[in-house]
């Protein structure tokens, strides 16, 4: 079994930052990657960012290109999500996700909302 614990959303005004933290524990061995899902009301959940098993390999949604950063702690028990310059259209449940194989592990949530 795999737990993920997402830590970090709230409410910021537009322009602000927050950083949103995942930890992960239990059988996590052979991580092949680990990333940030989002999803708002009436959407569908959507990739944010990923970073891949070796490190090197990122993928960031183009919506969020330049304003958000994703990276892991060395032992690859957690990663972040440094989030700048939001807007309203961020707002959103952010979604912690760890890809182990075939098997895809979710964390609960955290709620994002970018409003002034």
């Amino acid at each position: 079994q795999v737990q993920l614990v997402e830590s970090g959303g709230g409410l910021v005004q537009p322009g602000g930052s927050l950083r949103l933290s995942c930890a992960a524990s239990g059988s996590i061995f052979n991580i092949n990657a680990m990333g940030w899902y989002r999803q708002a009301p009436g959407n569908e959940r959507e990739l944010v960012a990923r970073i891949y098993s070796g490190g090197t390999t990122i993928y960031i949604a183009n919506s969020v290109k330049g304003r958000f950063t994703i990276s892991r702690d060395n032992a690859k028990t957690a990663v972040y999500l440094q989030m700048n310059s939001l807007k309203p259209e961020d707002t959103a449940k952010y979604y912690c996700h760890v890809q182990i194989g075939v098997n895809s592990y979710w964390g609960q949530g955290t709620l994002v909302t970018v409003s002034s």
